[in-house]
């Protein structure tokens, strides 16, 4: 199999690749989460699912292997991330492609096809579109009465509990999950910079909410969720309503479906595939 892994200049980032597979294939551009993670346990989880296609796994500015840029609230915006993923395809030489965005990743992908007809469609799975309802989640998760400030539901949820149990909870449906992605996440080795979050935070992530900007589109879009995901289900609903999407929620599944019920989400995102194949044909 094809596989060429290097660093690539991007404006003001460099961001670390791994090109796999045909170049004479269909190719997606797979966008993590975050804001920060890496590529890493995606590579792992969904490379199974992806044969037919050339699927390029990038680590977004600053974050995981990408080299680490400064902590400048300027550098670490969704267009910037928009406009990275469109200058990665530019310089490998995809004209056309599609996109599987995970959790945050999510966002940058609907602005992709908004914005650029180089983004043909996109799978989006488990994805984070309100912040603000993610902070009244965790609140929740911590055991508080959800506030109307976002912030505030963030802050409140902090002060009871550590953000890492906080997103245990909603995240993984069974401790046998958690521990499965906790042994590929630390096996990686990847602990890359808090940067991109703490600059995020700086420019009001969690008062982001991309819901507004929702609505039927022409290019073929489909959502893959965990039944169990407290992130993004049943939020995920709402997402696939307002953009006249196909949605498949993945029974006892959380964050990471592939984990929890690998038959159930390869088929899921099989067909979510086969329908942007069918109508790139």
């Amino acid at each position: 199999m094809r596989e060429e892994i290097g660093y690539i200049p991007v404006g003001e980032a460099e961001l670390y690749v791994e090109d796999v597979g045909d170049p004479r294939a269909p190719t997606l551009l797979v966008l993590h989460g975050g804001p920060g993670g890496n590529a890493y346990a995606l590579r792992e989880g969904l490379e199974e699912y992806l044969e037919g296609f050339r699927v390029v796994y990038f680590d977004q500015r600053g974050s995981g292997r990408s080299l680490e840029l400064p902590q400048d609230p300027r550098l670490f915006t969704v267009d910037a991330l928009v406009e990275d993923t469109l200058g990665l395809a530019e310089a490998l030489g995809v004209e056309r492609f599609g996109l599987l965005a995970h959790g945050f990743g999510a966002i940058v992908a609907l602005e992709l096809l908004r914005r650029y007809p180089e983004a043909e469609g996109a799978v989006l799975l488990a994805p984070w579109v309100s912040l603000p309802w993610l902070a009244r989640r965790l609140a929740e998760a911590a055991g508080l009465a959800p506030l109307p400030d976002p912030e505030e539901n963030l802050k409140a949820a902090l002060e009871r509990a550590e953000a890492k149990l906080l997103f245990d909870r909603l995240t993984f449906p069974t401790p046998h999950g958690r521990l499965q992605y906790e042994w590929v996440a630390e096996g990686s080795g990847i602990l890359g910079p808090d940067t991109p979050a703490r600059a995020f935070l700086q420019n009001g992530l969690w008062r982001l909410d991309y819901t507004p900007y929702l609505s039927p589109s022409r290019k073929p879009v489909a959502v893959v969720v965990g039944e169990r995901d407290g992130t993004s289900y049943p939020y995920a609903e709402e997402v696939a309503a307002r953009l006249g999407a196909p949605i498949h929620v993945v029974p006892e599944a959380g964050h990471y479906p592939w984990i929890d019920q690998p038959e159930a989400f390869g088929e899921a995102l099989t067909a979510s595939l086969r329908a942007l194949l069918a109508r790139k044909a």
